[in-house]
């Protein structure tokens, strides 16, 4: 059996031969079309095509022509769902073990470092809450250091426009777009001491759902609009009190690595209180680890691209203009 075009072409031409029957069946070499049907549910390919109706009937009633048509068909789809399976980069393909083992040692040091340099963040916690009680930025020292010493094994970070980043005792209002749960290491070991809004669920995890209550991570009932109130007043209190605030205004993260729609609770916030918005956009990280797929980690580089703080008293204003500067760096394939 022989292919003439590759196998994600849309169309192939497949022949047989006499040198190569196919269940006993024998026909003249002759090139026929072939449709390609991708199986979105499983990683195999489709087949079917008709020949020419006298290749098969040269001898034998049409019954029997029919009989043998059926099991060459059968026998084609057969043997692609097997190469289609085999190949790299058909379809979604199962998690290679070199990246579930990667995932493994990711959080194997996550774990660990958490351990260690929690014991810090909770001695140092009565003089933060009496020196630093807003800004907090002994435990976002400490909060950097996990995370470099988590991410420095398996990937790069590059970083770009640095210079951009207002100073740390300048309270601002900071956005990205989301598209993995390396985001927050990534944004982390910027060094800045930015109030995470999170899921009031993540704050029971042991060792980390405690570091965050010290971070003073503001917790969110997302279907919640009682919690979704208290939390935009809480944000505003703390940037009157000179912290900053971080926010993911696509509100998830993309399962596609496209920009989704922004919400304006963020751009809201910075009118109000005539913060500027520092747009940064987040490049690599979900084909790293992508969403829903925690469980493992590919090879890859992240680069971070921190734009310049834009200002203004129109909510609607920024949140355009900072869509704009994420998307005018991020690629996607």
């Amino acid at each position: 059996m022989e292919v003439a075009s590759p196998i994600h072409h849309r169309c192939l031409y497949l022949s047989y031969s006499r040198q190569q029957p196919i269940n006993g069946l024998r026909g003249t070499p002759r090139p026929f079309f072939v449709s390609q049907i991708q199986n979105k549910q499983r990683n195999v390919l489709r087949l079917s095509f008709t020949p020419k109706f006298n290749d098969l009937c040269e001898t034998g009633t049409t019954r029997f022509c029919y009989n043998k048509l059926k099991q060459l068909r059968r026998d084609v789809i057969v043997r692609y769902e097997i190469t289609a399976a085999s190949r790299d980069g058909d379809g979604v393909s199962e998690p290679k073990l070199e990246a579930k083992l990667r995932g493994i040692c990711f959080y194997t040091v996550t774990s660990f470092s958490a351990i260690f340099l929690f014991i810090f963040m909770l001695l140092g916690h009565p003089f933060v809450l009496l020196f630093d009680r807003y800004r907090r930025k002994f435990h976002y020292f400490v909060a950097k250091l996990w995370a470099s010493l988590t991410v420095t094994p398996f990937f790069k970070i590059e970083y770009e426009g640095l210079e951009n980043l207002p100073s740390p005792d300048t309270p601002a209002v900071y956005v990205s777009n989301h598209q993995s749960f390396l985001d927050i290491y990534t944004l982390l070991t910027l060094g800045r001491s930015f109030k995470f809004i999170s899921k009031t669920g993540i704050f029971l995890f042991p060792i980390i759902g405690w570091a965050m209550f010290l971070l003073g991570v503001i917790p969110l009932k997302r279907m919640d609009s009682r919690s979704q109130m208290d939390c935009l007043k809480r944000c505003i209190d703390l940037i009157k009190k000179g912290a900053s605030v971080f926010f993911f205004p696509e509100g998830t993260r993309t399962k596609d690595g496209k920009l989704g729609a922004f919400k304006k609770g963020a751009f809201s916030i910075a009118a109000k209180t005539k913060v500027p918005i520092v747009p940064i956009t987040l490049i690599g990280t979900g084909p790293i680890m992508p969403a829903g797929r925690e469980g493992i980690l590919n090879l890859g580089s992240v680069k971070v691209v921190i734009h310049k703080p834009i200002d203004g008293n129109d909510a609607d204003m920024l949140c355009k203009e900072a869509r704009n500067k994420i998307a005018s760096v991020l690629t996607h394939d």
